[in-house]
């Protein structure tokens, strides 16, 4: 049982960083969808509409057998036609990617309402300072917009976590995946090594649930705080 719970353990790290990873990409999808949402030239907002709109009307389990499987096939195609051997795409680095791309359009609309909420007279009034648009961006719109954002982010932060499940079915060995391989591994009576090990991972998930929550309340009182003196 020992080495079953090392393996549940290392998982639980890989699960971690696949989903910290994921969280960094769909957040800087999420800029550039919100800022196309947002944009004045008319292609740019219907291309970031269209992206938020196709891939939140697909299941996540279709997406990600649909990117990898696609992406994985084209890789075979183009290495064929030039004589080449296969590439074998990396599960961690497709499960970063495809949930990354998935979660960006959420957090694009995430971003897109927070940035909304931000009055627009202090933007126009740092770039009547001589602030130029980087400038007002870092300095005035990123901290405020934060504050409304930081809601939606930790929500988005719990789906994607427990979506990290979806990856074991690409072969990455996450935490899940180390929990199914015990389960056949093990014979208890009356089968009582599903129930061990699912409850293991439960746990697992809610402790790291339960830390991000930590996490995020710091961040929340952190980016209100200048907000609080003000209003006081």
């Amino acid at each position: 049982m020992n080495g079953y719970l090392q393996q549940l353990i290392a998982g639980t790290v890989v699960t971690i960083e696949l989903a910290t990873l994921s969280l960094l990409l769909a957040f800087g999808l999420g800029l550039a969808g919100a800022a196309a949402r947002l944009s004045s030239k008319r292609w740019l907002a219907m291309l970031g509409t269209a992206y938020t709109t196709s891939i939140r009307a697909v299941p996540d389990l279709v997406l990600m057998l649909l990117l990898y499987y696609s992406v994985q096939n084209w890789v075979n195609l183009i290495t064929d036609a030039l004589d080449q051997p296969q590439i074998e795409i990396d599960p961690f680095l497709a499960g970063v990617s495809v949930l990354g791309f998935i979660y960006g359009a959420y957090f694009t609309e995430t971003l897109r309402g927070a940035v909304k909420a931000v009055p627009r007279g202090q933007l126009e009034a740092a770039a009547a300072f001589g602030l130029n648009r980087w400038q007002v961006f870092w300095r005035i719109l990123f901290p405020q917009m934060m504050r409304f954002a930081l809601p939606g982010i930790s929500n988005n932060w719990q789906v994607i976590l427990k979506a990290t499940a979806l990856v074991s079915i690409i072969g990455l060995h996450e935490v899940i995946y180390a929990a199914e391989a015990a389960i056949k591994g093990s014979s208890w009576p009356g089968g009582g090594q599903v129930l061990f090990y699912l409850t293991m991972v439960a746990l697992l998930y809610l402790l790291l649930t339960t830390l991000s929550n930590f996490v995020f309340a710091y961040l929340e009182k952190r980016y209100a705080a200048g907000f609080e003196r003000l209003s006081q």
